[in-house]
């Protein structure tokens, strides 16, 4: 068998959150990366359908054309700070993609 260069699960430690050597390995896990990708491509489709008066609008729109031109990017941009949000933090990668969605939402929202 040939050893995987990542782990399949990174979770935080009984009664407490990640620490910083699985937050690390979290911020360069290649499958928490694609979660983050799908969750960005999400929240920009979403964006893209928001009326243009809402708050922002220039600006969220700019973010969401960059992320469909490039969604790898932008995925490896977000990843770092998505994993220091708390729902994050407390469930490491079994996140459901539910609070992931909301993690990268917030992340992106804060970044803007």
């Amino acid at each position: 068998m040939i050893p995987q260069p990542y782990p399949s699960k990174v979770v935080p430690t009984l009664g407490g959150g990640l620490t910083y050597e699985q937050s690390a390995t979290l911020m360069t896990d290649p499958t928490f990366r694609g979660r983050c990708k799908v969750s960005c491509l999400k929240f920009a489709q979403a964006i893209m359908l928001e009326l243009p008066a809402v708050k922002g609008h220039n600006t969220r729109m700019k973010w969401a054309q960059r992320t469909y031109q490039m969604p790898d990017t932008m995925a490896q941009e977000i990843q770092q700070p998505v994993v220091m949000d708390p729902a994050v933090q407390a469930a490491g990668s079994e996140i459901t993609d539910t609070a992931l969605q909301a993690a990268v939402e917030n992340t992106v929202e804060a970044i803007m």
